[in-house]
């Protein structure tokens, strides 16, 4: 039988923990959420400030991340690169800001931000993925 690594809870309150971090020393308002490999939602936090719907999209780019096995951002860039039929693909988070958590070569788990420029999303997810790295 395979085994795969999880996230505990441990480890999804240290990746909100160094998100929040990273957003804060920055002064960004944001939603971080922190899902499993099939991408259910583990941990969930919104900063004071952060506008109401960024935590659905934060939730959406951590379960697409988690389904699609990679950064949303390569989804994102796909896309505005003209290939428009990946639109049809059943994923609602395919904008920069999901970053999925490698172990060992295998998928824990993903983290999504939402709530300032792509970039700044990127960095914030990547922040927290390295804080348990």
């Amino acid at each position: 039988m395979n085994t795969k690594p999880v996230l505990t809870l441990s480890e999804v309150n240290a990746l909100l923990d160094a998100a929040q971090q990273e957003a804060e020393a920055n002064g960004w308002k944001v939603t971080v959420a922190v899902a499993d490999d099939g991408g259910h939602l583990l941990g969930l936090r919104r900063l004071d400030g952060a506008p109401a719907m960024t935590v659905g999209i934060a939730t959406e780019k951590a379960r697409s991340a988690a389904l699609g096995a990679r950064e949303t951002q390569q989804f994102e860039e796909m896309i505005n690169g003209g290939r428009n039929a990946f639109l049809s693909v059943p994923l609602q988070g395919m904008l920069s800001g999901g970053v999925p958590v490698w172990v060992e070569g295998q998928m824990a788990g993903t983290v999504g931000i939402s709530g300032v420029k792509p970039d700044q999303d990127v960095q914030i997810a990547k922040a927290a993925v390295a804080a348990i790295a």
